[in-house]
């Protein structure tokens, strides 16, 4: 078939554990239930004042959309600080650090999407803590 289409409803939250003290965040792959063989995606959904791991992909492009609350970046290093609203995108290129991050008080929903498909090539970095 020349497409997949993966329903809301249909998602797998997976409960991946916060950092220190925090609520554990929640991810739902996309990559095996819509066949995807040249990239990679995945929904994040962020509690209130949670961050993911600060990294950096060797290998891939990394498309950041968020869809409902706002999405806090930190790119680059030093760091600078990205705050993105529904409907905007981030692109992180190659080799670039980034952390991303729910600054706000209510859950954050954003699709991560990567490409090409290798991973485990990550570096991860010092923590970000508080801004």
């Amino acid at each position: 078939m020349g497409y997949d289409v993966v329903h809301h409803s249909d998602l797998d939250w997976e409960e991946r554990p916060g950092h220190e003290g925090q609520e554990p965040r929640h991810a739902a792959a996309l990559t095996d239930a819509a066949h995807m063989t040249e990239s990679r995606a995945r929904m994040w959904r962020y509690p209130a004042h949670t961050r993911g791991r600060r990294h950096l992909d060797h290998d891939q492009e990394e498309v950041f959309v968020p869809l409902r609350g706002t999405l806090t970046m930190l790119l680059v290093e030093p760091w600078e600080r990205v705050d993105v609203e529904p409907g905007g995108v981030v692109v992180v290129h190659r080799g670039t650090p980034l952390q991303a991050r729910n600054e706000t008080d209510e859950e954050i929903l954003f699709l991560a999407y990567g490409a090409p498909t290798r991973h485990g090539n990550a570096e991860f970095l010092e923590d970000v803590e508080t801004l």
